[in-house]
């Protein structure tokens, strides 16, 4: 009964973080992807404590209330599209794959998740600004985009091991026992 109530306070608690920091990125203009890359680093405990199936169902809730309620909707849709559900499968793909091949795995979920996200919110969202944004800097912008995000995703990637590692190491036996 306790284990059972500890897990539900746990979930609860990452789903409230997680909507807190999706709603700061009404505040704080510049973390339209910052904010969801720490809201999906907060299922990682979740993940630990209660499963990947908890996670998920934790993701899917704070998705849901995330593209209802959160001023930006670009944040959500990253939010939903990758940096919400990646860090619970992360694991999953390194174990099911050899190390290049995970590494292939995860640079097509997230080269077809920001496209995905980013059709989405143009044309279902009704978001042409973004194509007007992407004009200022010549026609090859998307291109450049997306090799600078497949960069920047190795570092997401690394930083997500090492904060696991820290989790796991360090927060957990510590004030976790």
């Amino acid at each position: 009964m306790t284990r059972k109530s500890t897990q539900i306070a746990l979930g609860g608690l990452a789903a409230a973080m997680c909507l807190i920091l999706m709603f700061m990125t009404g505040l704080i203009p510049f973390a339209t992807y910052l904010m969801p890359v720490m809201a999906g680093a907060m299922l990682i405990p979740i993940v630990h404590e209660n499963g990947r199936r908890a996670a998920l169902m934790v993701y899917a809730a704070v998705g849901l209330l995330s593209l209802l309620v959160v001023p930006d909707k670009e944040a959500a849709a990253m939010f939903v599209a990758f940096f919400g559900y990646y860090p619970v499968i992360k694991g999953k793909i390194e174990n099911a794959f050899a190390k290049a091949s995970a590494l292939l795995v995860k640079l097509v979920i997230f080269n077809v998740a920001v496209v995905g996200a980013y059709a989405l919110i143009i044309l279902v969202l009704g978001m042409p600004d973004l194509i007007s944004d992407f004009g200022d800097f010549g026609r090859y912008t998307a291109v450049v985009f997306i090799a600078a995000g497949n960069v920047i995703f190795f570092g997401y990637d690394v930083a997500l091991e090492r904060y696991t590692r820290l989790y796991v190491r360090w927060f957990k036996p510590t004030f976790l026992k």
